[in-house]
């Protein structure tokens, strides 16, 4: 299943409209420090698995 424009514009309305404005680059921010970790223990675990 794919999302389309469309879609994608109506969430970004409805977190712009809950979240507000100020906050976005807030949760971009924490967002994007989460992903980080997130890959970051994915290759721990790959490398792990591979040394074993």
């Amino acid at each position: 299943m794919r999302l389309g424009t469309n879609e994608l514009i109506i969430i970004l309305v409805i977190v712009l409209l809950i979240v507000g404005p100020t906050q976005i680059p807030k949760l971009a921010k924490i967002f994007g420090k989460a992903s980080k970790k997130f890959k970051e223990g994915m290759s721990d675990e790959d490398n792990g698995e591979k040394e074993a």
